[in-house]
C-alpha cells in the first residue's frame, strides 16, 4: 500500500476523534467488567484551556485509555464548575458595559443574564479538550449548577444542618471587596507588598504624654475601641487604667493589658481595632471591647470616617498620613514590606470583616478523612502530600459556605420573623412553610410570611460532592451507576487545591457513602516557565495550548508535556519537548514507511533474523513488565520514557536494523509478520500516550472493523522474559557500538570491513554482530600485534586492525595523550580513596563508585600502554 510521506497530524486528528465519537468508544455503561472511573477536576465554566489543564487532562487521558485496553469498562465523566466569583465578576462586569448595575435589578433577573452567558461561553474549555484527544464520555457532561446537581447540594445542607454541623454564626470573615463576598481562608492568597510603616501619637488622656504605636494601616484608626499593652512591661506600669485619645478621632479608649502583646515587638502597644483585624477581633472579644466597623462592602469608609466617608481605603491611607503630620500626631513613617492578603479570584486586598455567616463544623468530619489517608486507604502519589494534608486537617477551622452572591445555590434558609433564631432550614419553601408552623405554632403563615436567605454556598460545597453528584448519588442512592462506578478509581489534580477540594470530597464521601471518594490521589506539579515563573495570562508566559496543538499535533504536545512531568514535580515548560513529540511522531511514521517498502518473499527467516527477533521478544515482555510496574507507581512520565525508548532506540535503531534486508532483496514473509505484531503491540503501548498516531497507523496496516479499533484493543500482558538472552544482546549493542566509535573517531567509511581479535572464545549473536558492525573476520581466543584499536566490552578485550589509510605518527600522539589524562584522572580518584575520612563518611555506594572509576581507569590504561607499544 502507499503511504504520505510525512505525517499530517492537521489531516488524522479530526478524523479518529469523530470515529471514536461516533462508534461510542468513550461512552460507558454498567457492566460485567470491572470498572475504572475518573471524574475530571471541573474545570470553571468561565475558562479556557491552559498549560496546566493540558497537564492534567493528558494524564488522565493517558489511565482512561490504557484502562480500556487493559479490559476495564473505563468511564471518564467531564464537566464544569459554576465558579461563583469568577463567573458572577464576568457577568457584572458584562451588565455595567451595557449600564447595567446588579444592584438596579432583581436577583432573578441577574440570574438570567449568568444563564445566558453560560450557555454561550461555558461549553468552551470542554471543545478545546477533545482538541487534545480527551477520551471523556460526553454523554455524561455533568454541570455543578444544573438542577440535580444543585438539588443534592441543597440536600446536603440541609441534612448536615439538621444534625447540628451546620450553624449560623457572627465572625470575622475575609472580605473581598471587588466581588463585595466574603471568602474562605483558603482563598486568601498573601503576597509581599511595598508599603509604610507608620508610627503614631496616641495621647493620654488629659496629659501631653503619648504613646507611640505602629500601624501599616491608618485608615482603620477610625474603628480603634482601645489601645494593648502587656501586663509585664515596666514601660508603660504608670499608665494601668488610664485612657488614650484616638489620633483625629479624638475618642477616648481604655488602655488594656493582655499577654498576647509582645514588650519586645515594635514599640510595646497595639491599636485594638476589632471589627477590621482577625488578632484584634479575639482581644475585642475577651475584653468585652465596643465594635465599630468603619468600612462599607466596598472598602470604602462609612460615616464613623467622619471627613472621609464615601472615599476609598487606599485613597485615605495617603491623605490621612498628611493631615496626621500636619497635626503633629506622626512621629514617623518608613519603608515597610509585609504580607498581605487578597483574594484568590480578584486579586483584590482582603478586609477582615465582622459578619452574620454560616459555617460548617468540621472537626468531627475531618479525623476518618485524616485517618484514611494516613492508613493508605487512599494513596498520595507523591506521598510527601501526606503531611501537607495531616498539617491542615489537624488545625482545621470551620467552614465559612455562605457567599454574599447571587450565582450559585441559595441557601435553604427561610426566615419568618426578625429574631436570630426566627428561621428553618428545609428542600424547598412548601417544607419550610410547613417547618415554621410547626416551631411558631402559627398556623395563618402563608408561603408570603417566608423570606429565603440572600445568600449562595460556596462553590466547593458543591464540588465537594463532584464524584457522588455526578453519579446522582444524593438524589438516587440505589441508582446502578452509584453503585457500579462508586467509589471512583484515580484523582488526577493539583496540590494547590488539597485543602479545598481533596480533603473535602474525602469528608463527603466517607459521611455519605461510608466509603471513600477515590483509592489513589495523583498530585501533578505546576507549569512553569524557564525562569521558574507560574505561567499566567498576567505575565503574559503561558503559551496558547491550542496554537501548540496546531503548530506540533496533538500527541506531539501530550509526549512533549509528559516527557518532563514527574509526579508532583514542577515541570519547566520547553517548548524543545513539543519538538521532540513532534520528532518521535516522525521517527514512528517513517518506521512504518520502511518496513512497508520490503518486498516479501517465501523463504526461511536467516540466523541474525532469528537472533534479533529471539531478543526483541523477550525485550518487549520486560519492558511492559517494567512500564506497568510504573503505572502502578504513578510514574507516568517514566512509563512514557520506557515506551520511548523501547520504540526509538530498541525497535528503531536496533531491531529493524538487524532484520533490514539487504539491497535489492526482500524479507522472509515469517519475519516480515513477526515485525508487523511486534510493531502492533507497540502501537497499543503507545496509544494511551499518542491516541491519534498510533489509531492511524493501526487502521493503515489493515483494514479493521470497529470492533478491532486500536482505542478497545487490548494490550498485551507480560510475558516471560529470559534475562540472559537481553545481556547477551545488550552486549552484542555495545561491540558493535565500539566498532561504529572506531570508525567515526578515525574518519573510517561505514562500508570499509572490519576484522576483529578477542581473548573471547565466542560471541552470542554472533551474526547480528557481523551484519551490523560490518566485520569480516573475528579472531576469537587470539591477540593481534598489529597496530590496533582496543577496547572493553564487560571484561572483554576487543582489538581492531588500524586501517591502513591510518596516520600512524598522529595515532601515537593521540594515544599518549590519552594515557596523559587518564594517569592524571586516576589520580584524582586515588587521592579520594586514600583520604580515611571519605571512605568512612561518605555512602557506601559512592565510595564504591570511586573504586570503580579506579579501576575502569587502570583497565583503559593497561589497553592504550600496550596499543602504543603496537605503534
Amino acid at each position: 500500500m502507499q503511504i504520505s510521506e510525512k505525517y499530517n497530524p492537521q489531516e488524522t486528528e479530526q478524523k479518529w476523534y469523530n470515529y471514536w465519537l461516533e462508534n461510542k468508544f468513550f461512552h460507558s455503561e454498567p457492566n460485567d467488567k470491572p470498572p475504572y472511573t475518573i471524574v475530571i477536576p471541573p474545570p470553571n465554566v468561565t475558562g479556557i484551556l491552559h498549560m496546566g489543564h493540558m497537564l492534567n487532562n493528558t494524564i488522565q487521558d493517558v489511565l482512561v485509555r490504557r484502562a480500556r485496553m487493559q479490559g476495564f469498562n473505563a468511564c471518564w465523566v467531564p464537566g464544569t464548575d459554576h465558579a461563583s466569583i469568577a463567573t458572577e465578576a464576568k457577568v457584572v462586569a458584562k451588565l455595567k458595559s451595557e449600564g447595567v448595575n446588579k444592584s438596579d435589578i432583581t436577583r432573578e433577573e441577574f440570574l438570567k443574564h449568568a444563564w445566558e452567558w453560560t450557555d454561550k461561553y461555558g461549553g468552551t474549555i470542554l471543545e478545546q479538550l477533545k482538541k487534545l484527544g480527551c477520551s471523556c464520555d460526553w454523554d455524561r457532561t455533568r454541570f455543578t449548577m444544573e438542577d440535580k446537581l444543585s438539588a443534592q447540594v441543597i440536600k446536603s445542607f440541609v441534612d448536615l444542618y439538621n444534625k447540628g454541623l451546620i450553624y449560623r454564626g457572627y465572625r470575622m470573615v475575609n472580605w473581598d471587596p471587588e466581588a463585595k463576598t466574603n471568602i474562605s481562608d483558603e482563598e486568601v492568597i498573601f503576597k509581599e507588598q511595598n508599603g509604610k510603616l507608620y508610627f503614631l501619637k496616641y495621647k493620654i488622656e488629659g496629659s501631653e504624654e503619648f504613646l507611640s504605636v505602629a500601624t501599616t494601616r491608618p485608615e482603620t484608626i477610625f474603628g480603634d475601641t482601645a489601645v494593648c499593652i502587656n501586663p509585664n512591661d515596666e514601660r508603660y506600669a504608670h499608665l494601668k487604667g488610664k485612657n488614650v485619645i484616638v489620633p483625629i478621632v479624638n475618642r477616648a479608649v481604655p488602655i488594656i493589658e493582655d499577654e498576647y502583646v509582645d514588650i519586645e515587638f515594635g514599640t510595646g502597644a497595639l491599636k485594638i481595632t476589632p471589627a477590621h483585624d482577625t488578632n484584634d477581633y479575639e482581644i475585642g472579644q475577651k475584653h468585652q471591647l465596643k465594635m465599630i466597623d468603619a468600612l462599607d462592602d466596598d472598602g470604602n469608609l462609612n460615616e464613623y470616617g467622619l471627613h472621609y466617608a464615601g472615599k476609598n481605603r487606599f485613597e485615605v491611607r495617603k491623605q490621612i498620613a498628611k493631615e496626621l503630620e500636619e497635626k503633629d500626631l506622626l512621629l514617623k513613617a518608613e519603608d515597610y514590606v509585609n504580607k498581605v492578603g487578597t483574594s484568590e479570584r480578584t486579586g483584590a486586598v482582603i478586609e477582615p470583616k465582622i459578619s452574620v455567616q454560616w459555617f460548617l463544623k468540621m472537626s468531627e468530619l475531618a479525623q476518618p478523612a485524616l485517618d484514611v489517608v494516613m492508613d493508605d486507604e487512599i494513596k498520595f502519589y507523591p506521598e510527601k502530600f501526606k503531611n501537607t494534608y495531616k498539617h491542615w486537617m489537624e488545625n482545621i477551622r470551620d467552614w465559612n459556605i455562605s457567599r454574599q452572591l447571587w450565582w450559585g445555590q441559595q441557601i435553604p434558609a427561610y426566615y419568618y420573623g426578625s429574631g436570630d433564631e426566627d428561621f428553618v432550614v428545609a428542600e424547598t419553601k412548601e417544607e419550610a412553610l410547613e417547618l415554621a408552623k410547626q416551631k411558631t405554632g402559627d398556623q395563618n403563615l402563608t408561603a408570603e410570611s417566608l423570606t429565603q436567605d440572600q445568600d449562595a454556598l460556596d462553590t466547593w460545597f458543591s464540588s465537594w460532592l463532584w464524584p457522588m453528584s455526578v453519579f446522582d448519588g444524593l438524589v438516587d442512592p440505589e441508582n446502578k451507576d452509584i453503585q457500579y462506578y462508586y467509589p471512583t478509581s484515580d484523582l488526577v489534580t493539583g496540590p494547590d487545591i488539597i485543602f479545598f477540594w481533596v480533603a473535602r470530597m474525602i469528608m463527603a464521601g466517607l459521611e455519605y457513602k461510608k466509603t471513600v471518594p477515590f483509592k489513589n490521589v495523583y498530585f501533578t506539579g505546576i507549569v512553569r516557565d524557564k525562569q521558574r515563573r507560574k505561567m499566567s495570562k498576567s505575565l503574559g508566559n503561558s503559551p496558547d495550548p491550542l496554537e501548540l496543538i496546531d503548530k506540533y499535533g496533538a500527541d506531539g504536545v501530550r509526549v512533549g508535556i509528559l516527557l518532563s512531568a514527574a509526579a508532583g514535580n514542577d515541570l519547566l515548560f520547553d517548548e524543545d519537548l513539543m519538538l521532540q513529540g513532534r520528532n518521535f511522531m516522525t521517527k514512528i511514521w517513517s518506521a512504518f514507511r520502511l518496513i512497508n517498502m520490503w518486498n516479501h518473499e517465501d523463504k526461511p527467516a536467516n540466523v541474525t533474523e532469528n537472533q534479533t527477533i529471539e531478543w526483541f521478544e523477550n525485550k518487549l515482555n520486560k519492558a511492559i513488565a517494567e512500564i506497568n510496574d510504573q503505572f502502578e507507581k504513578f510514574r507516568i512520565s517514566d512509563a512514557l520514557h520506557l515506551v520511548y525508548k523501547l520504540i526509538w532506540d530498541d525497535f528503531c535503531s536496533w531491531y529493524l536494523e538487524a532484520i533490514k534486508p539487504n539491497y535489492g532483496e526482500g524479507i522472509s514473509r515469517e519475519v516480515y509478520e513477526k515485525t508487523i505484531y511486534f510493531f502492533e503491540e507497540l502501537m497499543k503501548l503507545l496509544h494511551p500516550f499518542m491516541p491519534f498516531l498510533t489509531e492511524e497507523l493501526w487502521q493503515t496496516i489493515s483494514e479493521r472493523s470497529i470492533e478491532e479499533a486500536l482505542i478497545i484493543s487490548q494490550q498485551k500482558k507480560a510475558g516471560e522474559f529470559n534475562e540472559t538472552i537481553i545481556k547477551n544482546f545488550e552486549m552484542a549493542q555495545e561491540l558493535i557500538s565500539g566498532v561504529r566509535n572506531y570508525r567515526q573517531t578515525k574518519g573510517i567509511s561505514p562500508k570499509e570491513a572490519a576484522e576483529i581479535y578477542t581473548g573471547s572464545s565466542e560471541f552470542a549473536n554472533e551474526a547480528v554482530i557481523r551484519k551490523l558492525a560490518n566485520i569480516s573476520d573475528i579472531y576469537f581466543g587470539e591477540k593481534t600485534n598489529k597496530p590496533s584499536f582496543t577496547f572493553l566490552v564487560g571484561s572483554t578485550e576487543v582489538s581492531i586492525p588500524l586501517s591502513e589509510n591510518l596516520d600512524l605518527a598522529e595515532e601515537k600522539t593521540k594515544t599518549e595523550d590519552e594515557i596523559k589524562y587518564l594517569k592524571g584522572f586516576l589520580i584524582s580518584v586515588e587521592k579520594k580513596l586514600s583520604n580515611e575520612k571519605f571512605v568512612a563518611n561518605a555512602k557506601a555506594e559512592v565510595v564504591e563508585a570511586e573504586r570503580k572509576k579506579q579501576k575502569d581507569a587502570q583497565d583503559k590504561i593497561a589497553i592504550l600502554e600496550e596499543k602504543l607499544k603496537s605503534l
